[in-house]
């Protein structure tokens, strides 16, 4: 099986990052590849920037489409480009957000998400509300840290994660916490230890739902809004974005 992660912003050490987590987390067999686009953000922390990235996420999986892959995992808590990206490929594709809220209600009735800049938590909770969430969902918080800070100021970024996470453990009555950024991938396991809750982290749990739905023959409908987008012509910086019909 290979699975293709693909980091919508252009900072090689947050692919990395991404790359190692879902690697540990794979089953024996899955390959994984993790890649960025050629051009994008550094970072993703407003819809401006997701609307920028979501072009390199269906160029990352046009890539993929070139070779044998079997499912692609969109590594932004935002999910930029995600219904984009299915219309592109009958293979499954995963957003990092909804696979950490479907993980999270399956351990717990409640949870809070933690993220990075305020910003993002309006973000996160736009999506909550068109992926079904909310009423699963108690509070998003954010740590308020700037993305690359995670990559940047590892230590000290944790530890702001960590007392924002004993927030929400402390004043939200939750029993689980979702974490809000692809950079927080291999943060689980110190976070849980140190906040005493289960912690979800998008990425991992995307990596374990392609595997799932690999294994059971599912791929993603080509009947309705997600068939392959009608062939045209584009023009200027997107024309090689012109496609035939598969």
């Amino acid at each position: 099986m290979h699975i293709r992660v693909i980091n919508p912003n252009t900072t090689s050490a947050m692919t990395d990052t991404i790359g190692e987590a879902a690697r540990g987390i794979a089953a024996p067999g899955t390959r994984i590849t993790a890649s960025q686009p050629s051009s994008g953000p550094v970072s993703i922390e407003s819809h401006f920037d997701e609307t920028i990235s979501a072009v390199g996420v269906t160029e990352e999986v046009q890539a993929g489409e070139r070779e044998a892959t079997d499912a692609y995992i969109i590594a932004c808590f935002g999910d930029p480009g995600l219904l984009a990206a299915r219309e592109l490929t009958r293979a499954p594709v995963i957003g990092i957000a909804e696979a950490a809220f479907h993980m999270a209600t399956l351990i717990s009735t409640r949870f809070s998400i933690v993220t990075t800049l305020g910003r993002t938590t309006i973000i996160a909770e736009h999506l909550l509300e068109q992926y079904g969430f909310r009423h699963h969902c108690r509070r998003v918080r954010a740590a308020d840290i700037p993305v690359l800070d995670l990559e940047e100021n590892g230590d000290a970024a944790l530890d702001r994660i960590i007392d924002e996470c004993r927030r929400a453990r402390d004043e939200d009555n939750i029993g689980a916490i979702v974490l809000g950024c692809g950079g927080m991938a291999e943060l689980t396991d110190t976070i849980s230890n140190a906040v005493g809750l289960p912690v979800v982290e998008g990425v991992t749990s995307a990596v374990k739902l392609a595997e799932a739905l690999v294994g059971l023959g599912l791929g993603t409908s080509k009947y309705g809004d997600l068939a392959f987008p009608r062939p045209k012509t584009f023009t200027g910086h997107f024309e090689h974005l012109s496609r035939e019909t598969p």
